[in-house]
């Protein structure tokens, strides 16, 4: 049974690290890649019960590392999945979000990247920034006693040490626009900032889309809060 456990722990986790990496080279469409990851966490889940079986009736003849291998390599297969379910059950299935709920920044020279990106540029209006207002209240509209100039340069370079990929930089307009890529399934999410004065403060929005997927598990959030944290540090 040890060699059983084992085989089955390290196809959980060879399963889980596969599945990114063969969507990204279109080798599986997205849903597959997802069935892929639930089908490690079952076979991750069925490791873990044939090791609890070893430990409580085969203890004599278990073989220790053996089984820890097992367990190592099941753990990491089922809690990865969890840990993206869970996440996704606790935030609004939305891929679009905004610092400006009513006029969010456009897109403009990123649009010739999503030409064929299945999720539209065009904001989705009031059905998405109601569940955004909800789950992400501390996203407003920021505002600096900085000049646009100044707030301009600090949120290029947070968009720079963020390692997002400039598309397109313009001072004159106040417009920032760059793309992330996730690292294990490679998908490319779409930010632009906006900067502008109202004739008293220097102010600045921001907008993160996801081009593939109804739900961004919350990262077009966590971006922009990041962004927002990395303006606010470059101007202290």
């Amino acid at each position: 049974m040890k060699i059983v456990t084992l085989i089955a722990g390290i196809l959980a986790l060879l399963l889980l690290l596969a599945s990114g990496p063969l969507y990204q080279a279109e080798m599986l469409g997205l849903m597959n890649a997802f069935l892929a990851m639930r089908i490690a966490l079952i076979v991750g889940a069925v490791a873990i019960i044939l090791a609890l079986i070893q430990v409580i009736f085969m203890r004599k003849t278990i073989s220790w590392p053996v089984t820890g291998i097992a367990v190592l390599c099941a753990a990491v297969a089922i809690f990865m999945p969890l840990s993206m379910m869970n996440k996704a059950k606790s935030v609004p299935p939305i891929h679009d979000i905004t610092t400006d709920l009513v006029n969010p920044p456009k897109f403009v020279a990123i649009l010739a990247l999503r030409a064929d990106a299945p999720n539209p540029a065009e904001y989705q209006g009031e059905e998405v920034a109601s569940q955004q207002r909800e789950a992400y209240p501390e996203l407003q509209t920021q505002k600096y006693q900085q000049t646009t100039e100044q707030v301009f340069d600090a949120a290029l370079v947070a968009v720079k040490n963020m390692g997002l990929e400039v598309v397109s930089s313009d001072k004159t307009l106040g417009l920032i626009e760059a793309y992330d890529t996730t690292t294990f399934f490679g998908f490319v999410d779409d930010v632009v900032i906006r900067i502008q004065s109202d004739g008293q403060m220097t102010m600045l929005d921001a907008r993160s889309k996801s081009r593939v997927g109804m739900s961004d598990i919350g990262k077009n959030a966590e971006r922009l809060n990041t962004l927002i944290a990395g303006v606010a540090k470059n101007l202290s």
